[in-house]
């Protein structure tokens, strides 16, 4: 009798409109947190988006600076003015190498002959994403550790060697291979042991220890010369702020926009991350408050029906069970609908993903995510149906 005469107090119409927006909004609050854990360790693998951003910054090269030299380099004043910025968060400068370099190869090495020109800069350790423990240099030593951009290597593996029928080298081998370096001035010359021992991705340059640097400076360059900086490295705070690439035009400074670029893609697909999940939290909280005012106006629509069911010796905690029941069925059974819709959605996308990149899958999180939800949701719906009904059996005696 009591089940009877509860359902017909239920709108079958309301019930599936709350059941269907629910979905919905489940199913997009799932794929959304899915997607940015699966995406997450591919995007911290292709860029620093989650860190600070570097890149290195020099002058244009115009007639005016063509003409005068002294143009190209950056003035205290300006590189104070970088420090200054809000979006930066470091700046350094490179030392130049203030003396000539050559490097060499003798006929014992089995490996080609070759006499070159060269140029060293330094930076500081700390901003170098190469880790090796030959990357030290002391007075006392006759051997200096280089570290050169990864695309030097590319560009001799698929451009000089193919022209000229040369082998191509792996960084393994091309690290184990030493060669003689000529460092001089007008005056005095000495020579040294070198070899490769990294690859650089973020810096374009051909990198010596900054000790090394310091000291040959004074030893063989020109000591009435002034040091002076044609580059400098920066490290941003805020890589995606719009001031960005307009301060670097206003100044006529260069930069590796392709670094700020691919930030600000990162940034854009994190704000429509985060756009379509407050829609799915608004879709959700709609979809909760719509069924709490079909439950408070079914309650108050039946009142007498629930009083004359109290009257007759029914506890409003059976009363509210059906409610409960039902409301609870409905709930899970939307959320477990939507997990499963997720977890298809997500093949499909990890499939392409896969099929394009050297992706890790990672753990699945759609049915944890959607458990955890289930259990907040039934512990809210429970305690208001039971709560409701409780007054209007004790505003009634």
């Amino acid at each position: 009798m009591l089940l009877k005469l509860q359902k017909k107090t239920l709108i079958k119409s309301q019930i599936i409109g709350y059941a269907f927006t629910l979905f919905v909004g489940i199913s997009i609050l799932l794929l959304i947190s899915q997607l940015y854990f699966d995406l997450k360790p591919l995007l911290n693998q292709e860029s620093d988006v989650f860190k600070n951003q570097s890149a290195i910054i020099s002058k244009r090269i115009s007639l005016l600076k063509t003409l005068n030299k002294d143009k190209i380099y950056f003035t205290e004043e300006e590189i104070l003015d970088l420090k200054n910025q809000d979006f930066i968060e470091d700046v350094s400068k490179f030392k130049n190498a203030d003396f000539k370099v050559q490097a060499f190869t003798s006929d014992s090495g089995g490996f080609p002959m070759f006499r070159t020109d060269l140029f060293f800069e330094s930076i500081p350790d700390k901003y170098l994403d190469v880790d090796s423990e030959e990357w030290k240099w002391e007075e006392s030593e006759d051997f200096i550790p280089i570290i050169i951009p990864e695309n030097y290597l590319n560009l001799y593996n698929f451009g000089f060697a193919e022209s000229q029928g040369l082998p191509v080298l792996s960084k393994n081998t091309i690290s184990n291979v030493e060669f003689n370096l000529q460092i001089s001035n007008r005056f005095k010359s000495k020579n040294y042991k070198s070899k490769i021992v990294g690859f650089s991705n973020k810096i374009n340059s051909i990198l010596v220890p900054d000790a090394f640097l310091t000291w040959a400076n004074k030893e063989f360059g020109n000591s009435s010369k002034k040091e002076r900086t044609s580059r400098v490295f920066i490290e941003f705070n805020k890589p995606s702020d719009e001031g960005v690439l307009k301060f670097f035009n206003e100044n006529n400074y260069t930069i590796g926009k392709d670094k700020l670029e691919f930030s600000k893609l990162l940034f854009f697909f994190k704000t429509a991350l985060f756009f379509v999940f407050a829609v799915a939290i608004i879709i959700i909280i709609l979809s909760i408050a719509f069924i709490f005012l079909s439950l408070n106006l079914i309650i108050q629509k039946n009142k007498e029906m629930i009083l004359n069911l109290f009257s007759i010796g029914y506890d409003y905690k059976q009363i509210a069970k059906f409610y409960q029941l039902t409301i609870s069925l409905t709930t899970t059974i939307s959320l477990f609908l939507a997990a499963v819709t997720t977890f298809f959605i997500r093949g499909l996308y990890l499939d392409k993903i896969s099929s394009l990149l050297d992706f890790d899958k990672q753990g699945n999180i759609l049915f944890s995510f959607m458990f955890i939800i289930l259990v907040i949701l039934l512990l809210i719906y429970n305690w208001m149906i039971l709560k409701k009904i409780r007054r209007v059996c004790e505003k009634g005696r």
